[in-house]
């Protein structure tokens, strides 16, 4: 079933998605994807905050020169100064829309509102929302969407891939709606805002990650993607085999937190001068060591000796959640464990979200803009999403009229299915296997045998859920998991190619920088072949 012809069709609803809409309406009709599913996404669950500079005592050298920094010589240094320097305008449009930001009411305050410091930053410069940020930003974006007139949402539609056409364009999507039925939705221009790859992992920091779909589905279309193999692993998510995932905001360390092995030892002051507040990837790599080297399944913070009213005014949330699953963080340590978090890598992007697919664009986690390099600095994530999604509104913006999608080259057919159901447990146990492969073989330290046992038990799931495509009807969990495990090969791929350690990407048999300038991974689904 085709639905006509759209404007601008954005597949995603997190805070990426939503900026995008809001940033195109005034002057572009736009058709927002956003399944309900979106609605727990990993912008909700973002805690910290957002990172600009904003005090009179920060400026743009310095958040530039801490991002280079944390991204081990990978970042493109013209789209870190252009998200730097672009935030302060970024966080002035939030709060004209009304997003409640906590004040900072001291006398002698450079900034009206509090500013928080985390990891690899060297100043306080992250605003924030107490300590549920993503889910005041989303809630605030979220009311604005629904009263703009200009703005049509879906939710009862989830994307499949992509539509190109003989000239190698995009020119829309595939989705399905809630009973499998089958529907093309052509666009002009189509933007995706589907998340990153964390769902390639069985432990993560969200509790309905993506497993870059998004990111296949333009590499399905030809776009190029870039650094897959750089996938951060937050420090500090809850540790709680019964329970679902619950990220331990990074600002918990920045406000005084202490990281603890479980007799009870400081241990990151002797690996880092910067001690709990070094880079993500340091402190991941130094928890998973401690915790191998104690035999222990995790590691304790600490944020004790702050007091209480001072843990209840900063970390409202995080405490309440902790006394929910009776843990009282005022009297003792909460534990935590790395979880897969973050996707550096991802479509490959210039300054305006623009892919290497024409009329196809990508922004937020689903995106490579070069910003984050070879490690994620904290905060930053939000951060680009607001960025590149209202630069990628001004590129767009500036185009001529809308055009009948329909009227340019010939759309490539798509391919006929079966008529059967798939096994839903089978399924579900090919995508478990491909999350324990990726969780013992090419998480915090990978090396190159392992790597290669990846590749050969990544290559067994897909030969095994090979012959469901063309026997079975299809489905978003049949689409989704053929699209995660050949990003999951693609992943490996990358790794393998990658005969260095460099940020996220720790291999022992290769344990220093390669000689030269450092390059970014590119990697195009052709290369499976």
């Amino acid at each position: 079933m085709s639905h006509g012809n759209h404007d601008v069709l954005i597949i995603g609803g997190g805070v990426a998605g939503l900026v995008l809409a809001l940033e195109l309406a005034d002057w572009r009709r736009v058709t927002l994807l956003s399944p309900a599913s979106d609605d727990q996404g990993a912008s909700r669950w973002a805690q910290g905050g957002i990172a600009a500079v904003l005090s009179p005592g920060d400026d743009f050298d310095a958040h530039i020169a801490d991002t280079l920094v944390a991204g081990d010589g990978l970042c493109d240094e013209a789209a870190v100064r252009f998200t730097v320097e672009h935030g302060p305008s970024a966080i002035e449009w939030l709060l004209s829309l009304g997003v409640p930001f906590t004040p900072d009411p001291s006398p002698d305050a450079g900034y009206p509102y509090h500013l928080t410091r985390e990891g690899g930053h060297g100043a306080r410069r992250i605003i924030h929302a107490a300590d549920a940020t993503g889910l005041a930003v989303m809630e605030t974006l979220q009311a604005h969407v629904a009263a703009h007139s200009a703005i049509q949402v879906l939710d009862d539609l989830t994307a499949i891939g992509l539509i190109g056409d003989t000239a190698g364009d995009c020119r829309g999507a595939r989705c399905l709606d809630g009973r499998g039925q089958l529907h093309e939705l052509l666009a002009r221009d189509t933007a995706l805002a589907t998340g990153g790859a964390s769902g390639l992992y069985r432990h993560t920091t969200s509790p309905h990650p993506a497993s870059g779909e998004g990111m296949l589905m333009g590499a399905e279309l030809g776009a190029e993607l870039r650094n897959l193999e750089f996938q951060q692993f937050h420090p500090t998510c809850l540790y709680d085999p019964q329970g679902s995932p619950f990220l331990i905001s990074e600002a918990v360390r920045g406000e005084g937190g202490r990281l603890l092995n479980v007799h009870g030892e400081r241990f990151m002051p002797a690996l880092d001068p910067r001690a709990e507040l070094a880079p993500r990837d340091i402190v991941a790599r130094a928890i998973d060591a401690e915790m191998q080297r104690t035999g222990s399944d995790h590691v304790l913070l600490d944020i004790r000796h702050l007091g209480e009213a001072a843990i209840h005014h900063h970390f409202p949330t995080i405490q309440a959640h902790c006394a929910g699953r009776g843990l009282d963080i005022t009297r003792e340590p909460i534990p935590v464990v790395p979880a897969a978090h973050y996707s550096c890598g991802g479509l490959a992007t210039d300054l305006a979200g623009a892919t290497t697919v024409p009329h196809l664009y990508a922004i937020g986690e689903v995106a490579c803009t070069g910003l984050h390099g070879a490690n994620r600095m904290a905060s930053n994530s939000l951060l680009e999403c607001l960025v590149f999604a209202r630069s990628c509104a001004t590129a767009l913006n500036r185009q001529d009229g809308p055009e009948d999608a329909a009227a340019q080259a010939p759309l490539i057919s798509s391919q006929a299915v079966g008529s059967r159901l798939a096994d839903p447990q089978a399924l579900a146990g090919i995508r478990e296997g491909m999350r324990r492969v990726m969780s013992a073989r090419v998480a915090i330290v990978r090396r190159d045998a392992g790597l290669a046992e990846a590749t050969e038990e990544l290559d067994a799931l897909q030969r095994e859920l090979a012959p469901l495509l063309t026997a079975c009807t299809v489905s978003a969990e049949l689409a989704g998991l053929w699209q995660a495990l050949r990003l999951a090969r693609l992943t490996v791929a990358s790794a393998l190619a990658r005969r260095e350690s460099r940020g996220l990407h720790f291999n022992p048999d290769c344990p220093g920088h390669a000689q030269g300038v450092p390059r970014p991974s590119r990697i195009h689904l052709a290369d499976l072949d």
